[in-house]
């Protein structure tokens, strides 16, 4: 019962709000904000494979920081790699019951604490794995970020920090997610 709570609650209960649109500012809750910490999916059994290839999904947050009277500045979201060095995107596995938006968000509040309006697909990338031998096709999504969650379910093993699109191409390790962070600049009105 426990593990069956624990991985449809989100999607029962939680995602309906996060893509509705008829949400207020402030629709995530401390009580839910607590819970989404206890919620987060682990294992590989319902993991998408394509040709043999694993599907990884995940987005690239960002926001506008006011730079100055007028000026905003571009600023995106990266994360503390699990296992190494360097920072990344949050991304990791499509499962089975749930779309690509959704695992797209649900990677990112899991890995970064952070809810927003995912916008767009920004591409899909075929890369290597570090730990195994094989390919991956990776999907990213825009974030805009509305909330950052001061308690998200990887809190203990990730950092992150905000910082410029310079400083993000310097610490991502990761040719497909700069050139994913390259597609959400081009697409971003001048500032």
């Amino acid at each position: 019962m426990g593990l069956f709570f624990s991985r449809n609650l989100p999607f029962k209960f939680c995602l309906p709000f996060i893509f509705s649109k008829k949400i207020s500012g402030d629709f995530f809750p401390r009580q839910l904000e607590k819970m989404m910490c206890l919620v987060a999916r682990t294992g590989r059994h319902l993991q998408r494979y394509d040709g043999g290839c694993r599907q990884v999904v995940g987005c690239i947050p960002y926001r506008y920081r006011l730079k100055g009277n007028q000026n905003k500045e571009l600023e995106v979201l990266v994360i503390s790699a699990q296992k190494g060095n360097g920072m990344q995107f949050p991304k990791g596995g499509w499962e089975t019951d749930e779309s690509m938006e959704q695992a797209a968000l649900r990677e990112t509040i899991e890995e970064a604490g952070v809810v927003g309006s995912i916008e767009s697909k920004l591409g899909k990338w075929l890369y290597k794995s570090k730990r195994q031998d094989r390919l991956h096709e990776g999907y990213m999504f825009s974030l805009l970020v509305k909330k950052q969650l001061e308690n998200w379910p990887e809190e203990n093993i990730r950092k992150r920090r905000w910082m410029s699109v310079a400083e993000a191409k310097e610490v991502c390790p990761y040719t497909w997610m700069k050139e994913a962070l390259d597609v959400l600049v081009s697409r971003q009105p001048q500032i």
